[in-house]
Parts: structure tokens; sequence; C-alpha cells
């Protein structure tokens, strides 16, 4: 996929403490991951990483500097409010605002809608540990482009405790499944796009299983797992899926019923990717636009 000078703002979505909590269990952080999934699929795309729940966001260029946003998922919770959740909101109003196309997982998508109008909080049907199962696009999500390439149902890599409730108005609901009615959302606020998952399709199964691990506790407490043994003997089973031993990788996708959405990770990036064709295409839209007035 070429996406030539492609200009990507990645925002993690945590604080300090969640950021160093982050990268002593699993080695980077949010934002660091994000942008090694975007140097795969986009090589020729320059990312700038962002930390806006700090007091200096560190933004050394104005936000018309970069072709899109991107933020991250965050142990933070919108209820809880504070300096570090109100300038992320305030980063989001920005971007969108200035026409600035915004992709966000988990923790950006939910930003995204309270901004623009909608609901979020703790989910009553209960929360994702793990993976978000047999998620299915609506009547409008099978022609978006944000899904394009998806099957009738798919399982993606999930965390959360809260969701998006409820949309915000004349928001486009994409995808949903049994446990959360908004699964993925197109939002136009502003000049702005933004589109979203409240599932983790930028999450590599190594990572996944590492946050499960420290997530052990809460993964406990919904109910999922026995103990925090069972937890992690779950994780390594994910963490193997991960690995170079087929035998091992084909017994463990049989016994926890995973597919190429789950194993093959062109696939499990599927919407990632098509946000960065999305950018790449109003890049070069932008283009000829300027050629056009300066002829």
């Amino acid at each position: 996929m070429t996406n030539a000078m492609l200009r990507l703002l990645i925002a993690d979505g945590n604080d300090r403490d969640g950021r160093a909590k982050r990268e002593a269990a699993i080695g980077s952080t949010t934002s660091q991951a994000f942008a090694a999934v975007v140097g795969d699929l986009a090589p020729e795309a320059a990312c700038t990483l962002l930390n806006p729940a700090d007091a200096v966001a560190g933004i050394e260029a104005g936000l018309d500097a970069y072709d899109g946003l991107v933020l991250t998922g965050s142990t933070l919770r919108l209820a809880e409010g504070g300096p570090a959740v109100e300038r992320q909101l305030e980063l989001m109003r920005a971007a969108l605002e200035a026409g600035l196309p915004v992709f966000g997982s988990c923790w950006g998508m939910q930003v995204a809608a309270a901004v623009a109008g909608g609901e979020v909080g703790k989910n009553p049907r209960g929360p994702e540990y793990g993976f978000a199962r047999r998620l299915a696009a609506t009547g409008a999500g099978a022609a978006h482009p944000l899904l394009a390439g998806r099957g009738h149902a798919w399982d993606a890599p999930a965390i959360h405790l809260d969701a998006v409730l409820s949309a915000p108005p004349g928001a486009c609901v994409l995808a949903a499944n049994a446990v959360l009615d908004v699964q993925a959302i197109e939002i136009r606020y502003g000049r702005g796009l933004f589109w979203g998952t409240q599932y983790h399709p930028e999450t590599d199964l190594d990572e996944l299983a590492a946050m499960l691990r420290l997530t052990a506790d809460d993964v406990v407490a919904a109910g999922f797992a026995a103990d925090l043994s069972a937890v992690g003997t779950y994780a390594d089973q994910i963490a193997e899926l991960a690995g170079d031993d087929e035998a091992i990788r084909r017994h463990h996708a049989w016994h926890l019923g995973f597919g190429p959405d789950v194993l093959e990770a062109e696939q499990r990036r599927r919407e990632i990717g098509n946000f960065l064709k999305h950018l790449a295409m109003v890049r070069s839209h932008k283009g000829r636009e300027r050629d056009r007035v300066a002829r």
C-alpha cells in the first residue's frame, strides 16, 4: 500500500501513569505500538507522536500540518473527568472543527462521540476482555469504506469497560454485536470526519496477551475467568497464536474458534488500512485542487 508523504499525528490516550505502566508491561506505549502498525501498512507515512493528556501537548506545528489524526485507547474514563480528559476532548474538537480526518479506537471513539453529543458510559451489558465476538456490519456499514474487506461477521481484539451507549446526532453506526450496539461509527462534526471502532484493529496478538495479563484482576472480577492462573493460560494461548509454531497455532485457533480475521495481520488491521487509504485519497484530492487553483 502506498501512502507517500502522509503526515499522521498519533495521540496517545493515556496519561503519564498509564503510559508508564503499559510500557513497563508491554515494552511500548500505545502510540508507539500504533505507529509501528502504520509503518507496516504505509512505510512512507511520517508519524508524529503526541501525549495530549499532558499539560504540554507538544504539537510543534499546527493541525493543518497533518493529513490525519489518530487517538488511541486509554485507561482513562470520561466520567472521571479532569485535565487529562479535558485536554483530549479539546484536541478532538479542534481537529474535527479544522476539518482533519480522525480515526480512534476504543477511548478515541468515545472521545469523538462525547465531543459530538453522544452518550458514553459503562456498558450495561458488560465489558469485553480479549475479543469482541461476532461483529457484524449494519446496513450502512456494509457499504462503508471503513469496513471494506470485512466479511459478514468477524472477531477483533477488544478490552473495554466503557462504550458509546448512544450515538451522536447524525452519526452513522457501522457495526455492532450482541454486547454493544455501537462497535464502529462515522461521525461528522464541524468540517471534520471521524471513523472509529470500539474494538482494537491495531492490536497485535502478543500485545493483546500482555494487556490481558495487565488487566487480569479485572478479567476475573468480570467473571470471564475463575482466577488469575486461568487468565494467564488464556493469554499464553493468544500469544502463541502469534508464534512461529504452526501446529500450536492451528491447535489454538481450533480450540479458541478463531479464523483469518484474527490470525492474519492484514485482515485484523483492516480498518487501519482503510483509514490510511482514505487519507491518501483526501491528500491526492487536495493536491489536485491546489494545482487547479494555481493554473
